[in-house]
């Protein structure tokens, strides 16, 4: 990975932009980014009444890990509620999502792609 070396920052010096699909109620902070591997670390932030559904089910080349900072989400798929203090890691191509939140939620996601097996 090709992410920039950042020594500890207060992560309020970093705006929020909205996620892909423009939804002015998603938003991330990217903390750290490989902009050629096209992986992140960053916070995720639903605001109370967000709702992916326009995005569909995601599924992603890379590996994902998510723990719930605040707040929580609902997986319309699973028909599953997530709260704060739960992590998932989820491999490339597992599906998940759309989501749909009443109080907000936000989350730190870690994004990477697996290093070859020697």
């Amino acid at each position: 990975m090709s992410k920039p070396e950042i020594e500890f920052t207060p992560i309020t010096d970093i705006d929020y932009t909205l996620c892909p699909g423009d939804n002015p109620l998603i938003k991330e902070r990217i903390l750290a980014t490989d902009p050629v591997g096209g992986v992140a670390t960053r916070i995720l932030r639903y605001e109370p009444g967000a709702d992916s559904t326009e995005l569909g089910v995601q599924k992603h080349e890379f590996w994902e890990e998510v723990y719930i900072i605040e707040g929580s989400f609902h997986d319309l798929s699973l028909g599953r509620t997530f709260v704060a203090g739960e992590f998932a890691c989820r491999p490339p191509g597992m599906p998940h999502g759309p989501w749909r939140t009443d109080e907000g939620v936000t989350t730190y996601e870690v994004r990477y792609h697996a290093q070859a097996e020697d």
